[in-house]
């Protein structure tokens, strides 16, 4: 028998929020995720959304998000649980015809919220579509331990951050061509952070909040966590290089030029000459 619970948006938010804790991203409830459904994808499932379902208003509308349906992680949830209650720690819900508020359709069992920075996936939403010609389905947040430490240390620079990662690990260029964006510290679960997030958006699949975490846009759930997993390996390698001296010898510039040849990607121009 066919269940939500079954079905392959579900089972999937329990294996990235399991991956993710695994990896040491998303202590206690730190992190979020969500996940853009289509109309068919929730079509076999209609039996399981609640009757008479909770609406609940947005504090920041999003009207090219209207009738709109998402999965996404509860405010409050933490990830190690996911897979031992997934109906109390997520929730399928769809925004109204003005994009004004959303319906809770099914989860959080426990009563309680979608994601505290349901505003800034909303608007990233809004702009990966745009970006993407509507390729992008997932924005994953998440506390990757390296590149969150290199925010400490390094300078706040799009260009010069994309670069210092781009030369620890060869496959980053291949992987994010469009670099990493940077939004300065800001009060998180505020419309602020999810303008600003969204600006970068624009431009980066990759948004770094400073001494906080990262943002990553995606097709699937594989694509937004491999995209989090290659920069966190390669911030990873920078902190162990800067911890020995720093580097003696890297990739240079032509040999970064070479690679986006071979592989017909177009780098962000800026971070090749940083």
């Amino acid at each position: 028998m066919k269940t939500l619970l079954n079905s392959w948006f579900v089972q999937g938010m329990i294996k990235a929020t399991t991956d993710m804790w695994l990896k040491g991203w998303d202590e206690r409830n730190g992190g979020n995720v969500s996940l853009r459904l289509l109309p068919e994808d929730v079509a076999p499932y209609q039996t399981d959304f609640y009757s008479d379902p909770r609406t609940v208003a947005l504090t920041q509308p999003a009207p090219e998000l209207a009738n709109q349906y998402f999965i996404v992680t509860g405010s409050g949830k933490f990830f190690r649980n996911v897979q031992l209650a997934p109906a109390e720690s997520l929730v399928v819900l769809q925004l109204n015809s003005q994009g004004t508020a959303y319906n809770i359709l099914w989860g959080l069992t426990a009563g309680g919220l979608p994601t505290s920075e349901l505003a800034a996936h909303l608007q990233s939403h809004t702009v990966r579509i745009n970006v993407t010609q509507g390729r992008d389905r997932v924005i994953m947040h998440c506390h990757a331990t390296n590149l969150i430490a290199l925010t400490y240390v390094m300078e706040l620079d799009n260009a010069k951050f994309t670069r210092e990662i781009w030369e620890c690990s060869t496959e980053c260029l291949v992987v994010f061509p469009d670099g990493i964006g940077i939004v300065p510290w800001m009060v998180p679960g505020t419309d602020g952070i999810g303008a600003a997030t969204a600006d970068q958006m624009q431009h980066h699949s990759l948004v770094l909040w400073a001494f906080h975490g990262i943002f990553g846009s995606g097709p699937s759930l594989d694509d937004a966590f491999g995209l989090i997993d290659t920069a966190e390996k390669s911030a990873e390698i920078l902190v162990k290089v800067i911890s020995m001296g720093g580097k003696k010898q890297t990739i240079s510039t032509e040999e970064l030029i070479a690679l986006a040849k071979r592989f017909e990607v177009t780098p962000f121009a800026a971070a090749l000459k940083a």
